[in-house]
């Protein structure tokens, strides 16, 4: 699909929310494997399917539930994606990036993305949640590959401040006042959706990656070039491959994450509070 294709295809499904949704949210949030529960405690929320959403597709990852959710959350209109398209569930790398256009397209300001990771730093344990400081994009294919879109953003941008400083103050700042330790840390982006092998890890950790999972990167790839304020979450659900004696499993992820739900939806809801 060239440029002006898929920008049409954008806009035909920001304008189709924006008539749908009362106003324009304030925050767009990505919720990560089994972090979805956040999405139900949107108050007067208004929840959209995808399949009933223009240009969106079908997601297969568990723990997502494939729909979007518009209501109040920490006294801001937010918008929620209860679940994301992974590229491994096979999606075109720009499948993956698709809502975060149109949330761009949307003019909504702000992007709290999420995700379930793999612990690579050592000093992490399962049930952490990590401030993103920085991401490796090296091992994804980039997402804007191609013509460029120049509504949304220019051909050649910067990732050095990827992420809202202010934000991230804010997160810390949360964090103090609920009083447990935010790690922070680098995550690392890997296709899926094979678990890495401990060589991996060991290669990541060696780059400089706290964190490693199957998702975010792309979205954030995006959100910058689009202009937006960026807040990125991992919840380290399990240490990555070869740093325990122990096979690694979608299911203990998905229980890990549920595990720290209360901390999570507590967190995330009051950093929006306080924006």
């Amino acid at each position: 699909m060239d440029a002006t294709s898929r920008y049409m295809q954008i806009t035909e499904t920001a304008e189709f929310l924006t008539r749908v949704l009362p106003e324009t949210p304030e925050v767009a949030i990505v919720l990560g494997s089994g972090l979805g529960p956040l999405a139900n405690r949107i108050e007067n929320p208004i929840r959209i399917p995808y399949h009933d959403i223009p240009g969106f597709v079908a997601t297969t990852a568990p723990g997502h539930e494939g729909r979007l959710v518009y209501g109040q959350l920490g006294g801001k209109n937010v918008v929620a994606m209860q679940g994301r398209f992974h590229y491994y569930e096979g999606h075109d790398i720009s499948t993956c990036i698709f809502p975060i256009q149109v949330f761009a397209r949307m003019n909504i300001p702000r992007l709290l993305v999420s995700n379930a990771a793999g612990g690579i730093n050592r000093r992490f344990t399962p049930g952490d949640l990590m401030l993103i400081t920085d991401i490796i994009t090296m091992f994804c294919p980039s997402p804007l590959r191609g013509e460029n879109m120049d509504e949304m953003g220019s051909r050649f941008f910067d990732m050095t401040f990827t992420f809202d400083k202010k934000w991230q103050d804010l997160a810390r700042s949360v964090a103090r006042e609920q009083d447990f330790a935010l790690q922070e840390g680098v995550y690392a982006f890997m296709t899926g959706p094979h678990f890495e092998t401990p060589a991996d890890i060991i290669g990541l950790r060696h780059l400089g990656a706290d964190a490693v999972g199957m998702s975010t990167v792309p979205e954030i790839i995006a959100a910058r070039h689009a202009g937006m304020k960026i807040l990125g979450i991992s919840c380290i659900t399990n240490l990555a491959a070869g740093m325990l004696n122990q096979e690694l499993s979608g299911e203990d992820v998905n229980e890990t994450a549920h595990r720290v739900e209360e901390r999570f939806c507590g967190f995330v809801s009051r950093v929006i509070e306080t924006l």
